[in-house]
C-alpha cells in the first residue's frame, strides 16, 4: 500500500503533462479511478487502477449554456427556490441532441440571463460563456421575447389596435410589438426589450387580467418541446 497522493499528480505522470492540464483533464471528465469516472483533482488515489480516456482532448473544455423551462414558483433573482436549483445531471432532458457529457463543473459559474417572473414559467438562460452573457445584455432592448399569456376578463374596445400600437411602460413606448389571440383566452406576444411586470401593465391597461404566462423563446431560440423543469445544453448552431 503506497501513500495516497492526489488524483492529478497520478494523472500528470501518466499523461507527462503539467499538474493544469492534469486538473483539465479531470475535470473534463476523461480520467476514470477504478472504472468510475472522477471530477475532483484532489481526489486522493493510492494504488487504485487511473485511466486516462484516450480520447481526451482539453479542446473539448468550453464553456457551456443551459436552456431550462423554469416552472411557475422558482425565482430568477435572490430568494428561494431559485431556478437554479433544478440544475442537475437528473434534470437533463433525456431528448437532448447537443452530445455533450454533463459535467459537474458545467453548473458552477453560471449566469443567468433576461430574468423571468417568479410566477411566469418558460425559457431561462444561465451560461458560462462571457459572449453570450454579454450579448444577452447589451442587447436587451432588441432581443425579443414570445409569451403566451392566458388571460381573464374582457378586452376594451380597440384594445388589440392599441395593444399594437405600443402602451408607454415606465416612460417608454415598445419599439415593436405584435400582439395576437391564440385563442379565445390566450394571447400570443412578440415583444422587444420586454421588462419585469410589462405585459401584466400591458394587459390591465385594456381591461384583461393575467393568469399566467409561459415565454416560448428568445430571440431565435425557442423552448420547443422541452419539458417543464428540465434543461438541455444551446447547440453549436443555435443564436439568440
Amino acid at each position: 500500500m503506497t501513500d495516497p497522493i492526489r488524483l492529478a499528480k497520478r494523472v500528470a505522470e501518466l499523461r507527462a503533462c503539467s499538474r493544469r492540464e492534469a486538473e483539465q483533464f479531470i475535470t473534463g471528465g476523461w480520467v476514470r479511478v477504478d472504472g468510475i469516472v472522477i471530477e475532483e483533482p484532489q481526489f486522493r488515489v493510492t494504488d487504485q487502477r487511473v485511466e486516462v480516456d484516450p480520447q481526451a482532448d482539453l479542446g473539448q473544455t468550453e464553456p457551456v449554456t443551459l436552456l431550462l423551462h423554469k416552472p411557475p414558483g422558482y425565482r430568477t433573482t435572490e430568494g428561494e427556490p431559485h431556478a437554479s436549483q433544478l440544475l442537475t445531471p437528473d434534470t437533463l432532458w433525456p431528448e437532448d441532441r447537443s452530445g455533450i457529457r454533463p459535467l459537474k463543473k458545467h453548473f458552477a459559474q453560471l449566469t443567468l440571463c433576461v430574468p423571468l417572473e417568479t410566477d411566469a414559467s418558460g425559457l431561462v438562460v444561465f451560461t458560462q460563456d462571457w459572449r453570450i452573457a454579454r450579448k444577452l445584455t447589451e442587447d436587451a432592448a432588441t432581443l425579443e421575447h414570445e409569451v403566451i399569456v392566458e388571460v381573464a376578463g374582457e378586452m376594451a374596445p380597440n384594445g388589440l389596435k392599441r395593444l399594437n400600437r405600443g402602451i408607454p411602460y415606465r416612460g417608454k413606448t415598445p419599439p415593436t410589438i405584435k400582439v395576437s389571440w391564440q385563442n379565445e383566452t390566450r394571447l400570443r406576444v412578440a415583444l422587444k426589450g420586454a421588462q419585469t411586470g410589462q405585459i401584466a401593465h400591458l394587459c390591465e391597461a385594456v381591461g384583461l387580467q393575467v393568469l399566467s404566462m409561459k415565454r416560448i423563446r428568445l430571440g431565435r431560440v425557442p423552448l420547443g418541446k422541452l419539458p417543464p423543469g428540465q434543461w438541455r445544453y444551446l447547440l453549436e448552431d443555435e443564436r439568440f
